[in-house]
């Protein structure tokens, strides 16, 4: 086996693995938040102890898709050090953005929402955690125009035998790459509220603390059905968009193998 292969099968095992996490902490920062805003509202030791539960889950699965991400960024240099050199100019920028505004964001917030039970209001703990919500979503849009532009590459130039940006806004209104965007995190709002349900509906019928899984399953499943609907408008988008850009990616999807 040469070195391009075992690149090739690390990096996508790798990839593969890190996208497990990531879609789950999209979905789950969000109920977590809506849980402690309704206990910030309603003064329900429920919704806390709901917060409390859901939020423990959240963090085990935030920290598993950070180490993660960082060993695949890691390896944009180690197994794709060409592509890298290459295309680093505009790649890259995304990726640093998200690093240095998105990342260390929801990154320092996240350590209050950890450390500041009983240490700062209610009102500012909640408003931690949606600040959380906010920032790995945005952390995801710069990671999806990053992607966006390797599917559609807009506003560069080629010089010097390597690719060189000369319109940052063009790489930033990409519309594949928001047409990705869209469709990745409503598909992982679908996917927490899933999440939820199901740990909820192994409670349930374990007979265990009935009233809070069953109030955990009813705002999941709430969740699931709006997040639902907008999954197939953004799908719907995101194939147009690939049959504009990407015809024969397209054909792939729809198992059109002789045209």
């Amino acid at each position: 086996m040469d070195v391009l292969t075992l690149s090739r099968l690390q990096f996508a095992s790798t990839a593969a693995f890190h996208f497990i996490f990531v879609p789950l902490t999209l979905g789950l920062s969000l109920l977590v938040a809506y849980m402690e805003t309704r206990y910030v509202l309603t003064d329900n030791e429920m919704y806390l102890k709901m917060t409390k539960f859901w939020g423990k889950l959240f963090l085990i699965n935030f920290a598993l898709g950070v180490v993660t991400g960082i060993t695949l960024e890691f390896q944009f240099g180690m197994n794709w050090a060409e592509y890298s050199k290459y295309v680093g100019d505009i790649f890259g920028a995304p990726l640093a953005i998200e690093a240095t505004v998105a990342f260390f964001l929801e990154s320092s917030f996240i350590g209050l929402w950890i450390f500041g039970w009983n240490k700062v209001s209610k009102k500012l703990h909640a408003l931690s955690i949606w600040i959380v919500a906010f920032a790995t979503n945005l952390s995801a849009l710069w990671i999806l125009l990053a992607n966006g532009w390797m599917q559609k590459p807009v506003g560069y130039v080629l010089r010097n035998n390597r690719a060189e940006m000369v319109d940052f806004m063009a790489l930033v209104t990409n519309p594949y790459g928001w047409t990705k965007f869209f469709h990745t995190i409503v598909s992982s709002y679908v996917l927490a509220a899933f999440f939820v349900m199901g740990v909820s509906a192994y409670h349930l019928l374990k007979k265990n603390n009935l009233q809070f899984f069953n109030t955990s399953f009813k705002i999941a499943s709430r969740f699931a059905l709006v997040s639902a609907i907008f999954v197939l408008m953004t799908g719907d988008f995101h194939g147009v968009e690939v049959a504009k850009a990407q015809p024969t990616k397209f054909a792939a999807m729809e198992s059109v193998w002789e045209t």
